[in-house]
């Protein structure tokens, strides 16, 4: 029965319940309406208020998940605990007080460590390709947190060369998506698919740890800098910082970049078989040269963005794929492939020379806030581009589809070359 129905008939739905159910509506409703009196008259603080909120409904949705699984579809299983186990464990050692490997942190910390954490394991153990899909939603959120921490921890590092700092490292993700799936596609065959992931984890605690052995936990002065103005005081501090100069513009191009860069890397490799009609082996050994060569690209990018600022530097990696792009329909053969793959690479460099310029453009004080504001909204745009470019390619457009992109890049490095440095 829907709460509408609930609603309209509240006497109809109670006669309508057993006696084991009535009284545990009866109790819920009971206990609901002393904490709101113990709220109103004072006996309760509003944070003890919102713990045991917090704490009924943590165990009513796990209870509620048992009884699903338990009761209606009467299968036994574990796993429900063990990831409600896994999401308590993990938020309590990264806020807990007395944790032995963090604590202190912000207790919303703790919440993204416990999704991120379950959402691990639910992508190892997803029984289904729909779980598996969910559970990498989670894994993103995790991920997503990253490049804002890396850049702004680089920017105060190396303030005087955060193209060539941030380079460096955003190739060593090009390294990983080079070397990592084909370890990961072997283990898989070999054994379990799963097992293709599972590998991953004991990688990510080291690399953990060592992140917090290594890098010096911030002191009540950091803290207390870090918090100086109200959300609302710092929304509108990026807001302002977002009208100046060329920011917004170069927001705009990095929507385009990214939203360039997912449709061709979401089907290139089914380009590459279906239009090419290469072999799957070799459409994959292609799509992994667009990674390695971006190795090179990214360390290369960043230094000319150092040396030139934005305009040269942002002009010389776009043109590459421009002339990639509009070649790639027309040239045929492995080497011919391997060349134009190597001139579209060039543009993985737009990333780190993008994200130099805003580390450079937002004031310390709302960097951080300002680079996510910016790479959420454009990575959350730019999403859009395998969807777009996948309906040109069932439309029969495949080839065109390359066409569109070289022309995309192209209104980009003749808008580069008019604006402002």
């Amino acid at each position: 029965m829907g709460v509408r129905a609930i609603l309209a008939d509240p006497r109809g739905y109670w006669t309508g319940l057993t006696r084991a159910e009535q009284g545990v509506t009866a109790f819920i409703v009971a206990f609901a309406a002393l904490l709101l009196f113990g709220l109103f008259t004072g006996g309760l603080s509003p944070t003890y208020f919102l713990f045991l909120v917090g704490l009924a409904g943590m165990y009513a949705l796990m209870s509620l998940g048992l009884n699903v699984q338990w009761g209606y579809t009467g299968l036994i299983n574990f796993s429900v605990a063990a990831f409600f186990g896994i999401g308590a464990y993990g938020a309590a050692l990264m806020s807990g007080s007395t944790s032995p490997i963090a604590g202190g942190f912000n207790p919303m910390y703790g919440l993204v460590v416990a999704l991120v954490a379950a959402a691990v394991l639910a992508v190892v153990a997803a029984p289904t390709a729909l779980a598996l899909f969910a559970a990498t939603a989670f894994v993103g959120l995790g991920q997503s947190l990253y490049p804002i921490a890396r850049i702004t921890i680089l920017a105060k590092i190396y303030p005087e060369r955060i193209g060539s700092a941030l380079g460096v490292t955003m190739a060593t993700g090009d390294l990983g998506q080079t070397v990592l799936p084909p370890i990961a596609g072997a283990i898989a065959v070999a054994l379990v698919w799963q097992a293709g992931l599972a590998f991953m984890a004991p990688l990510l605690v080291v690399a953990a740890v060592a992140l917090w052995v290594l890098l010096p936990r911030p002191t009540r002065t950091d803290d207390a800098a870090s918090d100086d103005g109200s959300p609302v005081e710092t929304a509108r501090a990026v807001l302002a910082e977002l009208g100046q100069s060329n920011v917004l513009f170069f927001a705009f191009i990095l929507f385009l970049y990214i939203l360039v860069w997912q449709a061709f890397t979401g089907l290139y490799p089914t380009y590459l078989v279906e239009e090419k009609e290469l072999s799957s082996a070799t459409a994959s050994l292609l799509f992994s040269l667009f990674f390695a060569v971006g190795v090179v690209v990214k360390p290369v990018a960043g230094a000319t963005y150092d040396r030139i600022g934005i305009r040269g530097s942002l002009v010389a990696v776009l043109s590459g794929p421009v002339v990639g792009f509009a070649l790639l329909p027309l040239v045929e053969g492995v080497p011919a492939l391997a060349t134009v793959t190597a001139l579209v690479s060039t543009m993985l460099g737009s990333g780190a020379i993008t994200q130099s310029y805003f580390s450079d453009a937002f004031s310390e004080s709302v960097r951080g806030t300002g680079l996510g504001a910016v790479r959420t909204t454009a990575a959350t745009l730019g999403a859009a581009g395998p969807v777009v470019f996948g309906v040109i390619a069932d439309s029969g457009y495949f080839d065109e589809g390359y066409w569109l992109l070289a022309g995309t890049l192209a209104v980009v490095v003749l808008l580069t070359l008019v604006v402002a440095d």
